[in-house]
């Protein structure tokens, strides 16, 4: 019908020489049992009972590797679940999961290298509450607790980072561990200690689901590389930031 439009043919014209055309075909003659013109111009296709019977020969003598198609040189980075290390995983996470894998596994099976990334927001306000609420349960405040910060973090997973914390265990997230100084006031240490047992945490949760990673990217890294202070040096000094309310901003508006 839209072909008919474009061309400024009748439809059923149109349509009668596309069958006429595709009848023609060595392959339609060998797997389709009629092509029929309906309506104003749509074809039907019937396929004989072969040419289901032959993708069913198909798949059983491929198994697992039906429709698996060669490396074809393209790359894919698929980022996905990226959790912030503030606390356990939920079903929502799970979700994500499953979601990206599938992803990546369509993507590979047609001959994508494709890699898994994690991208972790280990910096930032979040990160500081996170530190704050574990160090409140290392001085033996609690929720409901008059001096309990009010913006922490209530969960019971606080008092087991806190209980590890004290106990200076060593946590492996990935390629990389931290051992607690053990220290109530080092809140440095309280801070790196509490996202490595959470993306720790993760990481178990995550394999038992099935979901691995290729790489493990860091927030934290950007700052500690200085790319975020020579990304905001190099806005600023190009006109595309402005200070108001003892903060400084993008003018994004300039740009719709």
């Amino acid at each position: 019908m839209q072909l008919a439009k474009a061309t400024k043919r009748n439809p059923r014209e149109l349509a009668a020489a596309l069958v006429e055309a595709l009848n023609a075909q060595p392959a339609v003659q060998q797997w389709v049992d009629a092509l029929e013109i309906a309506g104003p111009g749509f074809i039907n296709l019937r396929l004989k009972p072969a040419a289901k019977q032959a993708v069913v020969a198909e798949v059983l003598a491929a198994g697992s590797g039906f429709g698996l198609q060669p490396a074809n040189g393209h790359k894919l980075m698929v980022e996905f679940v990226s959790a912030n290390p503030t606390g356990p995983l939920h079903v929502g996470h799970g979700r994500q999961g499953a979601l990206g894998d599938s992803i990546c596994r369509l993507f590979e099976s047609q001959g994508w290298a494709v890699s898994r990334e994690f991208y972790y927001n280990d910096a930032g306000v979040q990160i500081g509450t996170l530190a704050a609420s574990t160090q409140a349960r290392l001085k033996g405040l609690k929720p409901g607790d008059a001096a309990w910060p009010e913006s922490a973090y209530n969960g019971d997973y606080i008092a087991d980072i806190a209980a590890d914390f004290l106990a200076g265990k060593t946590v492996h997230a990935d390629d990389r561990a931290f051992t607690a100084s053990g220290n109530p006031d080092d809140l440095d240490s309280i801070r790196q200690f509490a996202v490595a047992y959470l993306r720790h945490e993760q990481d178990l949760d995550l394999q038992a689901f099935g979901v691995q990673f290729q790489n493990y990217f860091l927030e934290s890294s950007l700052y500690a590389d200085g790319k975020v202070d020579d990304a905001v040096a190099r806005l600023t000094a190009a006109g595309k930031t402005y200070e108001s309310d003892g903060a400084l901003w993008l003018k994004s508006t300039d740009y719709g």
